[in-house]
Formats: C-alpha cells, sequence, structure tokens
C-alpha cells in the first residue's frame, strides 16, 4: 500500500511539474511575442519659427496609426499640453505653441502620450530657428548705372541674407549679404538685358547661428520696362524676335532677286543717272524739260531786224594854220523805226570798215 501511494504521489508531483513549466513557457512567449510586435513611438522635432512660435512635428517616418496627445516645456516652466494641433487625415501629427525671446538657448521638453505610455525627449532649439522670407522686394537703376535690390526682414539684428540672380534666365549666381544690411548692388547692368533676383535669411553669428535658412522670397524682374514686375515669362517677344529674324533675311535676298531680273523693277527703285553730255539734245532730255518750256527757248526768226548805223564826220580846218587842229567824230545810233537811205548805209558801212584809218588834219 505504501510503495502504491509513493508511485501516485511522485506521478502526480511530476505532472504538475510539466504543467507549471508549459505555463511559464507560454507566458514568455507572450512577452516575447508582445515586445517584438510593439511599435516604437515616433520621433518627435522642433523648430522656432521667425521667433515667435515653436513648431514640433511626429510624422517623419509617415502619418501616425494612433492619435498622439503631447506637453511641452521649458526651463522654469511646467507642463502644458498643446492648445494648436496640426492634423493629416483626422490624425494628430504636430502642434504649435507660443515662443518668448530668448527662450530658444534653453532646454526644451516634449513628452508624446498615447493611453498609459509616454515618450519624453530633450531638445536644444538654440540653432533651430527659422525665419520668414523677405518681403517688400523692390529694384531700382540708380544713376550710378548699378542695379540696386532692397528687402524688409522684421528683425535686422543679428541677421545675414544671401541674394541670388540670374540673367536672360541663365545659372543662378549667389552672393552673402553682411548682417544687418537689406540691399545689395548689380554693378556694370546691360539695359538689354533681363535680371530676374531673389533673397533668403536666417540667425547669424552674433545671436546663434541658425541651421536653416529662409525659404526665398517671390521673385522681382528688371529688364526692358526699367521697373519692378512679377515673374512673367516673355514669349510672344521670343516668338516675334524668330519670326523677324528668319524673314528679314529672306525678304532681302527676294528683293534683290527681283531687282536683277526685272529691269522695270529695277528703275523704279534704283533710277539711272544720266551721263551729261555736250549735245544739245541729250541736255535737254536730261534736264526733261517740259514742252512749254522748251518751245519757250527756241529763237523767233520772226521778229524784225534792228540795224545800226554810225556816221562819220571828219571837218579840216585851213592847210596854212599849222598851229591848230580839228578832229571830231559824231556817231548815232538810230532807232529801228527810222528808215535808212541806201547812200547813208554805204557810207556808215565805208566809215564802219575804215574805222581803224581815222582822217586827221594838223
Amino acid at each position: 500500500m505504501c510503495d502504491a501511494s509513493i508511485l501516485r504521489c511522485r506521478s502526480s508531483a511530476i505532472v504538475y511539474f510539466h504543467r507549471a513549466t508549459m505555463l511559464s513557457i507560454l507566458f514568455l512567449l507572450l512577452c516575447l511575442t508582445e515586445h517584438g510586435f510593439a511599435k516604437e513611438p515616433p520621433d518627435v522635432e522642433c523648430i522656432v519659427v521667425h521667433l515667435s512660435s515653436v513648431h514640433c512635428f511626429w510624422n517623419k517616418q509617415g502619418t501616425p496609426e494612433v492619435n498622439y496627445t503631447i506637453s511641452s516645456w521649458f526651463n522654469s516652466e511646467t507642463p502644458s499640453e498643446c492648445v494648436t494641433y496640426l492634423s493629416q487625415n483626422s490624425t494628430n501629427t504636430g502642434c504649435i505653441r507660443p515662443y518668448k525671446k530668448n527662450q530658444r538657448f534653453g532646454s526644451f521638453y516634449t513628452k508624446l502620450t498615447y493611453g498609459n505610455s509616454t515618450f519624453q525627449t530633450t531638445h536644444d532649439l538654440k540653432a533651430r530657428v527659422k525665419l520668414n522670407p523677405p518681403t517688400n522686394l523692390t529694384v531700382q537703376n540708380g544713376s550710378d548705372s548699378n542695379l540696386w535690390f532692397y528687402w524688409n526682414q522684421t528683425s535686422t539684428r543679428c541677421v545675414e541674407s544671401e541674394v541670388r540672380y540670374r540673367i536672360n534666365n541663365k545659372k543662378w549666381q549667389t552672393s552673402e549679404v553682411s548682417v544687418g544690411r537689406q540691399k545689395y548692388c548689380i554693378n556694370l547692368i546691360s539695359s538689354s538685358s533681363q535680371y530676374e533676383l531673389q533673397v533668403r535669411s536666417r540667425i547669424g553669428n552674433d545671436c546663434g547661428k541658425s541651421l536653416f535658412w529662409s525659404d526665398w522670397s517671390q521673385p522681382v524682374v528688371w529688364g526692358s520696362n526699367n521697373g519692378t514686375e512679377p515673374n512673367q515669362p516673355n514669349s510672344s517677344m521670343t516668338v516675334w524676335t524668330t519670326v523677324l529674324s528668319v524673314m528679314g533675311p529672306f525678304t532681302l535676298i527676294l528683293l534683290v532677286i527681283m531687282l536683277l531680273h526685272h529691269e522695270r523693277l529695277r528703275i523704279i527703285f534704283i533710277p539711272v543717272v544720266p551721263k551729261p553730255s555736250l549735245i544739245h539734245h541729250d541736255i535737254e532730255n536730261w534736264l526733261q524739260m517740259s514742252k512749254g518750256l522748251k518751245e519757250g527757248f527756241k529763237a523767233s526768226y520772226n521778229e524784225r531786224a534792228c540795224p545800226v548805223r554810225e556816221y562819220c564826220h571828219v571837218s579840216q580846218s585851213d592847210s596854212e594854220s599849222s598851229d591848230s587842229s580839228t578832229f571830231s567824230v559824231t556817231t548815232d545810233q538810230t532807232d529801228c523805226s527810222i528808215s535808212i537811205p541806201s547812200n547813208e548805209s554805204e557810207e556808215s558801212t565805208a566809215c564802219s570798215s575804215s574805222s581803224e584809218d581815222e582822217q586827221v588834219s594838223v
């Protein structure tokens, strides 16, 4: 009897032992399985925006599957839950909270919560500042023939800027502007070129240099209209320039061909210059006088002749008077209305023919 009871006790102990072992293994497997399927909490990233607010996000790896809540605080503050959430598909993905001056130089804490799980993170915001893009951009052509670019930034202290510009839509050229300056100059501009400019800003070294530049400002364009205007394409000007550059040489070649092969057109466009000549009718044709004007220059042989007569009279005194002499010549020109006798005509002719042999008495 005793041996039988001992055997029963041993078998019972063995059974209980196996059950306990199986339960322990099962519990261990459940713990391992739960740990394996549990997801890590999302990373929380925070940034100071324009020194006015703190933006925190936890959707870097994608939209979370659950709705987290977040609490945050700076040093010497008590935790406060977020008031303004950013969401995506009705799921919280970020939070915006106010920012006070110089708070970024201290530690910032966040605590992400879902159910009974909490995940706390410590942030250093000193170099995590992003400013808004500059505003009120203008561009002017100065009296010094340089192009001046101006802008406004809400906070000018400790702010450095970077300008980029391109000419005729070519490659961008960048240049940094010293802290506090809100203008930039491009030297020796070309009035026939188009200039496009943009600017961005960030906190400089004097106030804890930021890792982040602001976004680029809206572009301003200076071109042929010499003014500030939005960035607009010049497609119409490009089309007309192309058409004119193609049609211009074609039209010129066509005109040359027409002038060479059509005599009439050549005469119209390029009149032939006459060659001077001493021939009378060539000169008249060259001058191209009217018929009435030509008739006026022709000689009229129907006019009455106007004769001219000359009287020569020589008087001689006595030959004995050797100390005195008299010489007289009388000339008279008659009018055309006076008739001339034939003997007088002969006398005149004789006088005129012998005009060189004058009669002189001494």
